[in-house]
């Protein structure tokens, strides 16, 4: 039976993808690994940022649709991202650093036995970091080399996504017998799931909450959670075991970078099944990742139309050299 293997990647909506992109280089010290657009929506940045090599597992992705609305966070929605850092003390470096860049946070706390840091960007999208201090289970990324944050302090991958959801029992389904991960902790109205090598980055929390209104996407909000594949195979294993237990699929899509799949898995849900390949070295040098407009074969012939309806974005760093502290 094909399984996956965790975290993928997540994609939200923000409402500008230049504030967008400072946040996560000056702020998060994320690496932009590719600047491209949405392959269903072309006029719309796609924004990457990821490890130091865009590593499957460590990818934070970006919409930022033309007009769209301020989204309202509620029940029936992927709540919030999270990112990996390496110890406790790293969160300590953190709360130092939201302290003095002004950014909004809940402190240090402790969940499933994991130490986190909560926090909420310029467009109250909720995220956290987790600490990987003491946890076995799916390696994570590099941090990005040449970036504003002290190496031993670093984002490096992906971390649980936070699932909010009214209908609990029908959810818990969904994660065992569907996604086939196993609950292994509950504190309160808190499920802890955990797939394949487990550890932090195999892992999807699920509160269960009906009393908030349901959410409504816009920006601020997740747009959908992806799951780790290894290849083209497994897509198609998952897409014939999704549509025999009831889902619709969108089918095998090629999205050049990788290779994917998408259901809708509960109300206004939306998972995909993404391989770790072919990944995003294949078309820019390592020192220049993410500093132009990156398009798949397919829609090159529309370059000129597309940059004419995406505004630039400067995003050279291979020039720069950033102070870590």
């Amino acid at each position: 039976m094909v399984t996956v293997k965790g975290m993928h990647h997540v994609t939200a909506i923000t409402s500008s993808a230049e504030k967008n992109y400072e946040f996560f280089t000056y702020v998060l010290g994320m690496r932009l690994v590719k600047k491209t657009v949405n392959q269903d929506d072309i006029q719309t940045y796609h924004l990457f940022f990821a490890d130091d090599r865009g590593n499957a597992g460590t990818d934070m992705t970006f919409f930022d649709f033309p007009g769209i609305q301020k989204g309202q966070h509620g029940t029936d929605e992927i709540y919030r991202s999270s990112f990996r850092v390496p110890t406790n003390e790293a969160l300590a470096y953190w709360e130092a650093r939201f302290d003095r860049l002004g950014i909004k946070h809940a402190g240090i706390t402790e969940e499933f036995g994991v130490k986190t840091l909560a926090f909420e960007d310029f467009d109250e999208q909720q995220y956290a970091l987790v600490s990987d201090e003491g946890q076995e289970g799916l390696a994570s990324g590099t941090p990005w080399q040449n970036g504003p944050v002290p190496l031993e302090y670093a984002i490096t991958g992906l971390g649980p996504v936070t699932i909010r959801i009214a209908d609990f029992d029908y959810f818990h389904k969904v994660m065992e017998v569907a996604m086939q991960y196993t609950q292994i902790g509950q504190e309160g109205n808190f499920y802890l799931y955990e797939v394949g090598e487990g550890g932090n980055g195999a892992r999807v929390i699920v509160e269960h909450n009906n009393t908030l209104p349901r959410a409504r996407q816009g920006f601020g909000t997740v747009h959908h959670a992806a799951f780790r594949v290894n290849d083209r195979a497994e897509i198609e294993a998952w897409d014939e075991r999704l549509r025999q237990i009831g889902f619709g699929t969108s089918g095998f899509v090629d999205r050049f970078f990788f290779q994917s799949l998408y259901a809708r898995v509960a109300n206004g849900i939306l998972f995909e099944w993404a391989t770790d390949g072919p990944g995003f070295m294949g078309d820019e040098p390592y020192e220049t990742l993410g500093e132009k407009l990156s398009l798949p074969p397919f829609l090159e012939p529309k370059r000129a139309y597309i940059e004419s309806v995406v505004r630039p974005i400067d995003t050279v760093r291979s020039t720069k050299t950033f102070e870590k502290e």
